[in-house]
């Protein structure tokens, strides 16, 4: 048992699957000499050499089309996109070939692509540097969409994505790589890539989150603590598909459920787990659920970022909403 940030745990991962399999490759921009922005690829190049670690030009959808091509020849790309913003000239390479190859070819032809994105905001940066796009790709048949809060889930969850033999686009909490948390290698992973999990135990509410806002949640249940409200945190890890049994399991608990995501609440993953879980839970929910998310605006410049950002605060007011029913 070791204690280490997610930025390693996810370095550590990455280079568990290239030790293990000689057809994983990294590619992206500045992975290589620099080891990402986020120093999440620090050393890879120099261990593994550039043909398996390959700086790539600043050109996002030229990173996924020449992804899909090595993934055609048996390769299995793990592909960063430097910052959540910068995807977008990789969408339609990512929602009509990526997402697409598999039912068009009727399963004969498997791209086993991973799709790395640093994801969220709370780094005051500017603009294109703090979006939450994960609703798009979720939205999207064909990828599997998942998200760590962890440094274990980090370093278990991105070797199972790369095992995956369908494409994964890998979510990474980027305001979170610097946590620390406890890691055991030899303990293996405890889920499997789309389970939930709780973090928390708790009586009185259910509080579903992902990424970055599993640590809010966390704090909230705290928090809360101390004024007799017991908070049940699930931290969902996969957005698509979606882990509705163990959400549901904890909402027949708690009989409340509030979801929180820094995504804007409008058409976010909260929505479609409110509409899931209030057709499940019906006659089990002693209030609606509650939505907790980023406003549907533009992301803001840096000095309003707090403002935008859902906070612990936001979380115990619907929190206390909730139980107001």
């Amino acid at each position: 048992m070791t204690q280490t940030t997610i930025a390693k745990a996810v370095n550590q991962g990455l280079r568990a699957a290239m030790e293990a399999d000689p057809k994983v490759l990294v590619m992206g921009e500045d992975v290589g000499k620099l080891g990402g922005v986020f120093r999440v690829t620090d050393g890879l190049q120099k261990d593994f050499g550039e043909d398996r670690v390959i700086d790539t030009p600043l050109a996002e959808s030229g990173i996924i089309g020449t992804a899909i091509g090595l993934a055609l020849r048996g390769y299995r790309p793990v592909c960063e996109i430097q910052f959540d913003g910068f995807i977008y000239p990789a969408y339609d390479q990512i929602v009509s070939q990526l997402a697409k190859m598999a039912n068009r070819s009727r399963g004969s032809v498997k791209l086993p692509v991973v799709v790395r994105v640093p994801f969220g905001g709370g780094i005051g940066a500017v603009e294109h540097h703090s979006e939450s796009p994960e609703a798009y790709f979720a939205h999207t048949a064909g990828l599997r969409v998942v998200s760590c809060a962890n440094p274990a889930d980090a370093y278990w969850m991105i070797q199972q994505a790369i095992r995956s033999e369908d494409p994964v686009m890998f979510f990474e909490p980027k305001r979170r790589y610097w946590e620390k948390g406890e890691l055991d290698i030899a303990a293996g992973p405890a889920l499997g890539l789309h389970d939930a999990r709780v973090a928390r135990a708790g009586e009185h509410v259910t509080v579903a989150a992902y990424g970055p806002m599993v640590k809010t949640a966390l704090d909230a249940a705290l928090a809360a603590e101390g004024d007799g409200v017991s908070i049940e945190v699930v931290d969902l890890r996969s957005l698509s598909p979606l882990d509705l049994g163990t959400v549901i399991g904890s909402v027949e608990k708690t009989r409340r459920l509030v979801v929180v995501h820094e995504a804007p609440v409008f058409l976010g993953l909260g929505s479609e787990i409110a509409a899931r879980v209030t057709e499940r839970c019906f006659y089990a929910l002693e209030a609606p659920v509650l939505r907790v998310g980023g406003f549907h605006a533009p992301y803001p410049a840096s000095r309003l970022e707090e403002d935008y950002l859902p906070d612990l605060d936001r979380v115990l007011d619907a929190v206390d909403r909730a139980l107001a029913y």
